[in-house]
C-alpha cells in the first residue's frame, strides 16, 4: 500500500515512518504542516524548516502547507495536504506519530474517514519508557528543541535522548507526572540521524527563545 507520513521531524513521526518502512508498506511522501502559531494545537512547530533538510536524506519528497494555526481551522490546511498527497502520489493512506493524544489521533481520522483513505498509528498506546528505548535500540539520535512542563529548563535543550535522560524522566514521571515520552507536549525533538537517513545532519547553529519552563529552540542543520 502506498502511504504518506504525517512528518514533523520528531521522534515518534520519524520512528513510525521508519517502521511502516520496515513492514514492507511504500513510503510515497513525506507531509509537513508549517504553522504560524507557535502554541499550535495539532502540529509541531520549533525549527519545522529542518524538515527539508530531514526529507532529503531521507530521499523521500515532502509536501508542505502552511497554516494560521487556528484552532480546529487548522485542519483544513492538513486536509488540503493530505489531497495533494493523493492526486500527486496516489496514496491510500497516511501514517501519524500519535501516541496517546486522542486530540490529535481522532481529528486525523476523520479526515481520513472524509477522503477515504486508512489511518496507520504504528506507536498508538506504546509504553512511553519502551518507546525511548527502542529509538535507543534503532540507533535513531534524537535531541530536545523544545519543552514546556514543570520540572524542565533550558539545560533541556540540545541534549540527546540516551539512558541517562531516561532514568532522569522516569524522576520526573514520578515527581510531575511528566509522559516520558513528551505526549503532554512536555517536551518537543528533532531526529539528527536514524536508519532511514543517507547521512547524518550536522547541527551548524541555533537561538533559543523563553524563560523559565517553557523554551524552544530553533536550529540550522546541514
Amino acid at each position: 500500500m502506498k502511504l504518506g507520513i504525517l512528518f514533523s521531524g520528531g521522534k515518534d513521526s520519524t520512528y513510525a515512518c521508519y517502521l511502516a518502512k520496515k513492514n514492507g508498506y511504500q513510503i510515497k511522501c513525506l507531509i509537513s504542516i508549517f504553522s504560524e502559531n507557535k502554541e499550535s494545537f495539532m502540529f509541531h512547530t520549533p525549527s519545522i524548516e529542518m524538515v527539508k533538510k530531514q526529507a532529503k536524506v531521507i530521499n523521500l519528497p515532502l509536501i508542505i502547507v502552511k497554516t494560521k494555526g487556528k484552532k480546529e481551522k487548522e485542519l483544513k490546511d492538513l486536509e488540503k495536504a493530505i489531497i495533494l498527497a493523493i492526486k500527486k502520489y496516489n496514496i491510500k493512506g497516511i501514517v501519524t506519530g500519535a501516541i496517546e493524544s486522542v486530540y490529535q489521533s481522532s481529528r486525523i481520522q476523520r479526515i481520513c474517514n472524509k477522503l477515504k483513505i486508512e489511518c496507520f498509528n504504528p506507536l498508538w498506546q506504546k509504553d512511553q519508557f519502551e518507546l525511548l528505548k527502542d529509538l535507543i535500540k534503532n540507533k535513531f539520535e534524537v535531541i530536545i528543541i523544545g519543552i514546556s512542563a514543570e520540572g524542565f529548563n533550558s539545560s533541556w535543550l540540545g541534549r540527546k535522548i540516551n539512558k541517562n535522560m531516561i532514568n532522569e524522566l522516569k524522576d520526573l514521571n514520578a515527581k510531575y507526572g511528566v509522559n516520558p515520552a513528551f505526549e503532554g507536549g512536555e517536551a518537543e525533538t528533532f531526529v539528527t540521524n536514524c536508519p532511514l537517513f543517507k547521512r547524518k545532519l550536522k547541527i551548524i547553529g541555533y537561538k533559543d527563545f523563553g524563560e523559565g519552563n517553557s523554551w524552544r529552540r530553533e536550529i540550522k542543520v546541514k
